[in-house]
């Protein structure tokens, strides 16, 4: 990961809101996946599945150390933002009038 050297605050804070357009735009990107994720599952079991939010978590945890970012900051936006997904996919299942 590669970093610019910006000369003033007001470079570096242009910089840092481009940054965050990016991770809204992958935070959507994900989110569209979720959606899709509904349409193979058929309960809310299956969506609150504990498995693969702990099989997350562990993943991100881990590139957050190896990129040198508080590992349980990054698992609590992730948990967070998984828990708002959870919701999304139940909807989803429910307007497909799965339950």
């Amino acid at each position: 990961m590669e970093v610019k050297k910006c000369d003033t605050l007001e470079e570096l804070r242009k910089e840092i809101d481009k940054v965050d357009e990016r991770i809204v735009e992958l935070i959507a990107e994900r989110n569209a996946y979720i959606k899709q994720a509904a349409t193979f599952k058929q309960s809310v079991d299956e969506i609150k599945s504990d498995d693969r939010i702990d099989e997350v978590l562990n993943h991100v945890r881990h590139k957050a150390l190896n990129l040198g970012v508080s590992p349980n900051m990054v698992a609590d936006i992730y948990r967070h933002m998984i828990d708002e997904m959870v919701e999304t996919e139940i909807a989803e299942l429910r307007n497909r009038g799965a339950f």
